[in-house]
């Protein structure tokens, strides 16, 4: 009989002892998830909060500034659900909703982007529209944003980002022609305007920049010409120099 009991003993410690080793594999599971989670929820504040730091460079509607708070505020939602009991994660949920209430009157910037100085500026600017529309692009396809605002918006970023390479483009061009490298110049209208005849749609900026960049082009041609006629004429003149030498008569001594 207690053989039997220290047997049933036994068993109910192992069993006793799995369920305990489940439910710890369990919370620490649990744990990891959440700590998962909102390392994610986190990026995705970091990441709409840069974007809302450049937003002095880039043309911002209102429906981008709300999109971009109604992001933070639902990633600061989840944040709290997971940690209910951290007073700066309310803290700041309560600011977000502010910014969120309050970006109705929120001021924009003008339809056209200022092009920076710096080419390694100009880089980061691309790179933040390209950032810009591939989280309008996220939002929209989890459901946050109205089809028509999403088609507006990622219209407008896409203008942006055209009007971004073309300007710079002819702002490289423009340089090389006052450097007087011509030939890299050319390169870079050329540049600028298979960019401008490969889009599909054409406005007044398109035409403007279009018209332009042809300009450019016959003024260069032109140049070449003339350079390469100059080069040609200079060419003949020492050739001719060096005959005129070769078939001098000698003088006698």
């Amino acid at each position: 009989m207690i053989v039997y009991v220290i047997i049933a003993l036994i068993v109910a410690l192992i069993v006793i002892g799995v369920w305990v080793n489940a439910v710890q594999q369990h919370k620490e599971k649990q744990n990891a998830e959440r700590r998962q989670e909102l390392t994610k929820q986190k990026k995705i504040i970091e990441e709409s909060e840069e974007i809302l730091m450049n937003s002095a460079n880039i043309p911002m509607s209102k429906a981008l500034f709300t999109i971009l708070y109604q992001r933070i505020y639902a990633a600061l939602a989840i944040m709290a659900e997971l940690s209910p009991t951290s007073k700066e994660i309310k803290n700041r949920l309560v600011e977000a909703r502010n910014r969120l209430e309050n970006s109705a009157s929120q001021d924009t910037s003008a339809e056209n982007v200022s092009l920076p100085d710096n080419e390694k500026q100009v880089i980061a600017l691309l790179q933040g529209v390209k950032k810009l529309r591939s989280v309008v692009r996220s939002e929209h396809s989890k459901g946050k944003i109205d089809t028509q605002v999403f088609l507006n918006e990622d219209k407008r970023l896409e203008k942006i980002q055209l009007q971004v390479n073309i300007d710079s483009q002819l702002k490289r061009g423009k340089a090389a022609r006052n450097a007087n490298m011509l030939g890299s110049a050319r390169q870079y209208f050329e540049k600028a305007l298979a960019i401008i005849n490969s889009l599909n749609f054409t406005d007044e900026y398109v035409t403007s920049r279009k018209n332009e960049l042809e300009d450019l082009l016959n003024e260069i041609m032109s140049e070449l010409k003339a350079t390469n006629a100059t080069d040609a004429k200079k060419k003949l003149d020492n050739e001719k120099d060096d005959l005129d030498v070769l078939f001098a008569p000698k003088k006698k001594w």
